[in-house]
Formats: C-alpha cells, sequence, structure tokens
C-alpha cells in the first residue's frame, strides 16, 4: 500500500509541475514546446469528388403528373387480375389488400389499384388495360392526395393500354412522351407509380434490353429496365432524364413475386399512337391483312433460295381475306410493306397494325425464286384476332401405304385426293425432329401439290439436283397450316 501511495503521489506532483511549467511558457509565447509534448493528430478522411445531381429535379417536376388509379366493379373477378404468373410473367395491377375487397351485395367494390400519368392538362391520363378492365368506376388520387372521379375513355386489350378522363375544370401537371428511337441501353431511367397501394414510390434504374418479346402478344416489343416496379406499378411512366415517358409500365418477370430487377414497358412510340386513337375514337381499328404466318428459319430460306432467313413466311391466305383476294398464297415469303422490310411475324403484324382499314399497300413476297409486289386492300382486324382454317383436316388413314424410307416417313393420299397423310414417323429421322406428327397432312413440297409418294419423290429429286440442301413441306394439322423444312440429304 505504501508503495502504490508514494507512487501516486510522485506522478501527481510530476503532473503538477508539467501543467505549472507549460503554462510558464505558454505565457511566453513558446508555443514549440506544447507541439512537441501534444502531437497534433491528423483530419478524417474527405474526397473532393465530383457530386452527382441524383433525380430529385426530374422527380419534383413529373410527381404531380403521376397518379394512383383505384378500381371498383359490381363483378367479381375470375381471378387475380392479369396476374397468373405464367412462365414468371406477371402484369402489376393490384395492391396485396384487394383480396379482402372481392365480395359484397353487388354494389361496387375494389378489385385493384394501380397506376397512371396525366398526358394533358384538361384531365387525359394513361394507364394499363390490365387495371381497368373489371372496372365499373374509377376513381383518380392525385400525389398531393386529392380524389377525383374518372371515366373511361377507351381501352386497347392488344397492347395493354387504357386512357381515362377527369373532368372538374382543373389544369393538370401533365408529362410528354419521348421519342424511343433515341433510347440507348444503359442510359438511366425512373419509375413513377404506386406500388401494393403506398402511394407515389419512386426508384431509379438503366434500360436493361430493347425489342422484349415475352409472349404477351402479336405486338411484343417492350424496354426492359431494371428499375424496380412491383404490383401497382402498372400504368406508371418510366422518365427519361429529361422527364419524357420513355415507356408504360406493364409486366414484370418475378418467379418470388416481387420484383428481380426485371420489368418491362410498352415504348411511348406504341403508347402515343394508340393513346391518340383513343382519345379520338374511343377505340382501336387496325388493318388486317387476313393470312396466317410464322418465323422464317435459315432452312427454310435455304429451301427457298433466300440469302437469309429474313421475312415472314404465310402458312394460309385465308380465301376471303383482303391478301387472299389480291393474290397472296401459302408459300409467299413477305418481306416488305411500302418498302419497308418486315423481318419477323411481329414486325408484319406491327405494321399492318398501324395502317387504318381501307388502306392500299404494296405487299412484296418472295415467290418461285424471285420477288414480285401484290396491291393489297386492307380489311379491319376481327376483334378476336380470329385466322382462317385450312379446308384439309386430320384425315383418317385409309388401308394403301407408302413408305418414304429417306424421310422416315409413312404415307398414304388423302379421303380428298389433296395431299398425303402422314401415318406413321420414324422417331429418329429429320420429319420427327421437326415436329412432323402421325394424321399430319402434306400439301405441297416446294410450293408443287403432291398426291402420291411419287410426287414427293420427284420434288426432292428436282431440290438435290438445284442443290437445295432442304425443301419446305406444308403441312395441315387441326385446321391450321404450317411449313416444316426437311433436308434433303435424307431424301
Amino acid at each position: 500500500m505504501t508503495i502504490a501511495h508514494n507512487s501516486y503521489s510522485s506522478t501527481r506532483r510530476r503532473l503538477t509541475a508539467a501543467v505549472a511549467s507549460l503554462a510558464v511558457v505558454g505565457a511566453v509565447g513558446a508555443t514549440a514546446v506544447f507541439s512537441e509534448t501534444v502531437p497534433v493528430l491528423a483530419g478524417a478522411v474527405h474526397v473532393d469528388a465530383p457530386q452527382s445531381t441524383g433525380f430529385a429535379d426530374i422527380v419534383e417536376r413529373v410527381s404531380p403528373a403521376v397518379v394512383s388509379v383505384k378500381v371498383k366493379s359490381t363483378i367479381q373477378p375470375a381471378a387475380d387480375e392479369g396476374s397468373d404468373g405464367q412462365d414468371g410473367f406477371d402484369n402489376l395491377p393490384d395492391n396485396p389488400q384487394q383480396h379482402d375487397f372481392k365480395h359484397g351485395n353487388g354494389k361496387p367494390r375494389p378489385v385493384a389499384q394501380g397506376s397512371g400519368f396525366f398526358i394533358s392538362e384538361d384531365g387525359y391520363l394513361v394507364t394499363n388495360n390490365h387495371v381497368v378492365s373489371e372496372g365499373s368506376s374509377f376513381t383518380v388520387v392525385t400525389s398531393d392526395g386529392k380524389e377525383l372521379d374518372a371515366k373511361l375513355v377507351g381501352t386497347d386489350p392488344r397492347t395493354d393500354l387504357a386512357v381515362l378522363k377527369v373532368d372538374g375544370g382543373d389544369k393538370f401537371t401533365y408529362v410528354d412522351f419521348a421519342d424511343d428511337s433515341k433510347v440507348r441501353i444503359g442510359d438511366w431511367v425512373v419509375a413513377v407509380g404506386n406500388p401494393f397501394g403506398l402511394g407515389g414510390t419512386v426508384t431509379s434504374g438503366i434500360v436493361s434490353a430493347r425489342g422484349r418479346d415475352i409472349g404477351a402478344g402479336p405486338y411484343d416489343d417492350f424496354i426492359q429496365i431494371d428499375a424496380p416496379v412491383n404490383h401497382g406499378n402498372s400504368g406508371g411512366p418510366t422518365f427519361n432524364l429529361n422527364g419524357e415517358v420513355i415507356g408504360v409500365n406493364t409486366a414484370i418477370f418475378s418467379p418470388s413475386g416481387g420484383s428481380v430487377g426485371i420489368g418491362f414497358d410498352i415504348p411511348a412510340s406504341t403508347a402515343k399512337q394508340v393513346v391518340d386513337d383513343l382519345m379520338k375514337d374511343g377505340s382501336i381499328k387496325r388493318g388486317w391483312l387476313g393470312v396466317e404466318i410464322q418465323p422464317v428459319t435459315a432452312e427454310i430460306a435455304d429451301s427457298l433460295g433466300l440469302k437469309s432467313d429474313k421475312g415472314t413466311l404465310v402458312s394460309n391466305a385465308q380465301d376471303a381475306g383482303p391478301g387472299g383476294k389480291a393474290g397472296i398464297v401459302a408459300g409467299d415469303v413477305i418481306t416488305q410493306v411500302n418498302g419497308k422490310k418486315v423481318d419477323s411475324p411481329k414486325e408484319l403484324a406491327r405494321t399492318i397494325g398501324a395502317y387504318a382499314p381501307g388502306k392500299s399497300v404494296d405487299v412484296t413476297v418472295w415467290r418461285d425464286g424471285k420477288s414480285q409486289t401484290i396491291k393489297v386492300d386492307l380489311g379491319t382486324l376481327p376483334s378476336g384476332d380470329k385466322q382462317g382454317s385450312s379446308d384439309d383436316g386430320k384425315q383418317a388413314a385409309p388401308a394403301k401405304t407408302d413408305a418414304l424410307a429417306d424421310l422416315g416417313l409413312t404415307v398414304t393420299k388423302s379421303d380428298n385426293g389433296k395431299g398425303l397423310v402422314v401415318t406413321d414417323v420414324d422417331p429418329n429421322s429429320d420429319a420427327a425432329d421437326h415436329g412432323i406428327q402421325p394424321g399430319d397432312v402434306i400439301t405441297t413440297i416446294n410450293s408443287a401439290k403432291v398426291s402420291t409418294a411419287g410426287d414427293v419423290t420427284k420434288v426432292m429429286s428436282d431440290a438435290a439436283k438445284a442443290g437445295r440442301k432442304a425443301v419446305l413441306m406444308q403441312i395441315t394439322r387441326d385446321d391450321a397450316n404450317r411449313f416444316v423444312a426437311v433436308p434433303v440429304s435424307k431424301g
């Protein structure tokens, strides 16, 4: 104890002396002595880096134009509003509480909640068709919390767009569509909407891809973004950094049911055209060619003598349809419309659909090894997108059959004498690999009608002599036509 006390007393005396000496030194201005006794510590890390402006200025300007859309109906929907999750793809209409409201005594009940945005000062606004499709009354909630009644102007299920109108004399903040042809993969984007019924919510990301086909319909041409969007974002806008709408949120890829960073927007160019028509007429009338179509594969292109696999193969032309009346036939490959290239069935559908019914167009087709142009007066696309069917169907096989060993097929004459019915397919053959099945009817090969095994053999031989690697078979199955390219090497 004595040692500890003496040590403490000694230390205290030394500290007292040091403080006293510092006081004296400080009084005469000898600061060098102080810095040697107490080192000066370094400052915290700070980097003078360029500062990002963020998205606040954009959001502040565009948010008043974005609204929540509440939908009520007296009809109970048969399923979640468009959200079947097939193949992981999901529409975005509802909020999690909606199922609590889907009942009740014939009175209008909330069934969905989505997003939308004003496109005019007098109250026209855009949303998705799948948001409003089950609705009987609609309420718009603005960014400042005002609830306004809206009426349905028109819908277009094929592109999943709808237009509502809010009346009341107010002048609304509105936004405009961008020129989406200038949108590049990697561009920054901002999505604003009403996910899960939470109200105005902002997310950011980039353009991930363009021209996405997710199997939603004949006009698929989506912009893919990675800005998080969820249920309730449907109908909401995605903005570029100029505050212009590049696309309308409509679907997500969602194995989990929530956002995984893969969202799909209807391009502004499509939305603008549809919306303008809906505001003008309340409905969409599209041009109609009246043909069934399929893609041109590399094998099909080779069998027809085409230099590339671009274009659209006509598998059937309805006799009463505009194309059939004008002279388009099964086996034609449509390559251009009014001088504009059409490289795929989707592109042809969008191109023809963009013309008004009654419009006269020049359709360029590849037939018999050369191009020719056919003038077609377009009809009106049927409401159900119904396609014509072939007169030939699945035939019952008569007793006598013929083997086409090189093709791996056994065939017989059809009852009506038009074509050959396939009665058996070698599972190891090219025909089987290309999906030919018993019951299929082979009607033509390389545009030549066939009714006997000898006809098939002759056409195959002629193709081989001409240096073709494949022949093009026209197949009828279940009243529908399609073309299959079968290699010549085994025939």
